[in-house]
């Protein structure tokens, strides 16, 4: 079922005006990371929409996860980074923070290719619900779910993103 609170497009266009301030602030445009799936799918449209010059990278969770062994690989992407991490200032993009475990899982991952200068996290929703000390630098919305409902950012065959929201 589609969420009929929440604009994905509408959304989407915040969260480009807020990173075009953002990346302003750098000397050099950092790069973009998002993280699979929606994240990812965020990232990539970002960097054509803002044309910007290196190719996105992808951060996957499966391998560092602490349920690794209820989930195993399940559907998630592998993580490619086209780019030396060393260094590197990034900004890693994700469609909804809530407990915090995905973001732990994909820094660990980040880190077992190299030491970056710089990550922030910017989230289009973030919807409260932390079980670890993280919060991003920037959320475009925020809201409040139940525990028993998960959130999920989908895209069309046209790029058009929409979030659902499911039953756990």
């Amino acid at each position: 079922m589609r969420s009929p609170t929440l604009d994905a497009e509408a959304l989407y266009r915040d969260l480009l005006k807020a990173m075009q301030l953002l990346l302003a602030s750098y000397a050099q445009p950092p790069q973009l990371v998002g993280i699979a799936s929606g994240g990812a799918w965020l990232a990539e449209r970002l960097q054509v929409d803002l044309k910007l010059p290196d190719k996105t990278g992808t951060l996957s969770s499966s391998m560092h996860r602490d349920d690794f062994s209820r989930r195993g690989l399940a559907s998630s992407s592998q993580t490619l980074l086209p780019f030396d991490v060393n260094g590197a200032h990034l900004i890693m993009v994700d469609d909804v923070l809530y407990t915090g475990r995905t973001l732990r899982a994909v820094i660990n991952e980040l880190f077992d290719y190299g030491r970056p200068a710089s990550v922030k996290l910017v989230v289009l929703v973030d919807r409260g619900g932390r079980e670890l000390p993280v919060q991003p630098d920037l959320a475009i919305a925020r809201v409040a779910l139940p525990a028993s409902q998960s959130l999920e950012l989908a895209r069309d065959d046209a790029g058009q993103f929409t979030f659902e929201v499911r039953e756990k």
